[in-house]
């Protein structure tokens, strides 16, 4: 399966906060990408963690959107 230039992307955003998400337990993994919006699993501690809606919007979703502006938005899947 090809990956995308803006997958890549994405992936190296994520890979920037992984330290971040690992150190707690946690991981994510990319599902998509679509029509500009990212579809992303929390894997770990971050799967069930409560605040895992910040860690979504105020941490990956702006990563991604820094790094790639086109992204409308950035949502978790299960």
């Amino acid at each position: 399966m090809k990956i995308s230039t803006q997958e890549s992307t994405i992936e190296q955003a994520l890979e920037s906060m992984r330290p971040f998400l690992r150190k707690d337990g946690g991981d994510v993994e990319l599902v998509s990408y679509d029509n500009h919006v990212v579809k992303l699993k929390l894997l770990g501690a971050c799967s069930t963690c409560s605040i895992s809606h910040l860690t979504m919007k105020a941490g990956l979703e702006e990563s991604i959107k820094n790094m790639l502006p086109e992204v409308k938005e950035v949502i978790a899947v299960d």
